[in-house]
């Protein structure tokens, strides 16, 4: 027992949620493992919102591109320009983004370790013991004990299927993107491309979001059988994006749903893709990731200064409480909205309400639903009521 490495926290994960939670807990003065897969880079199409930049410090030199508007597609080809006013979406680079996350962690004092988790047994005493393998270990396992654990390893995982009761059922969709360099002329750098097609994914949208010199383009589904590469590739070609150069290619299950439960009870919290949040109907994930994973280290940090297990699941009540409404929301948007073309084509078409458009924005650049406006709300119900009845022109 006294010849294994002990830290106060092993967080496995390097993504947003991992790296803000390593920091976090390393700038609280916790020993801190950080434990990530090397060389895995999430599919995403990299838009972070003002609130994110705001809130977690993010260098002006990490945005890749500034987006200043967003292009809603219906399947029949309508175009809808939603334009954001006095402000923009920033684009990221998830390679560069997340490795800088990580730096910084290891910057405030966390210990940055390639590996990955394999499983987490008890010492003698009780403490958790997590086993994991390096990249360059072969089969030989590394032992450290934890007084906590944090499980930020995405949608699958492993801690939370080890660990966490119900982490074995999370629902998700699979995501595809790939990752080219932007034609010179004829691109728009500053605008999203949000392509509602039931042909490219039955239950999802694809995109074409601006990089800077690059681009993502991609799209996702629950549907299991459909090829997303073909579909990407016959969205490149539509688009007029096949002869750019393919930098690469990567894919990954993306959460549905945020998990009943967070944690174990005792010393394990999950947060990030993990423990579900991800936007349903946008995809969003990095402010969600980046949020959790910070409200993750503060009920670890207070499990170690304290040993009630009892406030990891804080981390929830809070994520929850200040999310949980408009998750609800989008959750019933994409299940309606995103069932049909037809319904795809009236989607598209309320978008190009300005009311609609500035709430939409509001919302997204802050993360919190807009109340100030009650009437804008109410002539939205109507326009919306309008659409589903069919009384209203597409």
């Amino acid at each position: 027992m006294h010849h294994i490495e002990t830290f106060d926290v092993v967080v496995v994960g390097g993504g947003p949620a991992g790296a803000t939670a390593a920091a976090e807990l390393a700038g609280r003065g916790r020993s801190v493992l950080l434990l990530d897969r090397a060389g895995r880079i999430k599919p995403c199409g990299g838009a972070i919102p003002p609130r994110l930049i705001r809130d977690f410090a993010i260098p002006d030199e990490l945005l890749v591109a500034r987006a200043r508007s967003a292009r809603m597609i219906a399947p029949s080809q309508k175009e809808v320009d939603m334009p954001i006013e006095r402000g923009f979406v920033g684009m990221v680079d998830r390679e560069v983004f997340d490795e800088w996350l990580r730096d910084r962690a290891a910057q405030a004092g966390a210990t940055r370790r390639a590996g990955n988790f394999e499983s987490l047994t008890r010492d003698s005493d009780g403490v958790a013991i997590v086993a994991y393998r390096t990249p360059d270990g072969g089969k030989a396992e590394t032992r450290v004990r934890a007084r906590a654990v944090i499980g930020a390893d995405g949608a699958k995982s492993a801690v939370g299927r080890a660990c966490v009761k119900g982490a074995d059922r999370m629902p998700f969709v699979f995501a595809y993107h790939e990752i080219i360099r932007s034609p010179k002329q004829g691109f728009d750098g500053s605008r999203c491309d949000v392509i509602y097609d039931g042909g490219l994914s039955p239950d999802f949208y694809s995109w074409i979001f601006p990089h800077g010199d690059t681009a993502s383009i991609g799209t996702g589904t629950a549907r299991k059988g459909l090829s997303l590469r073909r579909a990407v590739g016959r969205l490149r070609a539509a688009t007029g994006l096949d002869g750019c150069e393919t930098l690469r290619r990567e894919g990954a299950p993306i959460p549905l749903r945020p998990l009943r439960r967070w944690d174990n009870g005792r010393d394990v919290l999950l947060a990030g893709d993990a423990a579900g949040v991800v936007a349903p109907a946008s995809g969003e994930g990095i402010y969600y990731a980046m949020e959790g994973g910070r409200l993750a280290a503060e009920a670890v940090d207070a499990l170690c200064a304290t040993g009630d297990a009892r406030v990891l699941k804080t981390a929830r009540k809070r994520f929850m409480r200040a999310h949980g409404r408009v998750f609800l929301i989008l959750g019933i948007m994409q299940w309606f909205w995103y069932s049909s073309d037809k319904r795809r084509e009236k989607f598209v078409s309320i978008c190009r309400d300005p009311d609609v458009q500035r709430l939409t924005w509001e919302s997204y650049m802050n993360k919190q639903l807009v109340r100030k406006k009650p009437m804008a709300h109410v002539r939205i119900f109507f326009k919306d009521m309008g659409h589903l009845l069919g009384l209203a022109k597409t």
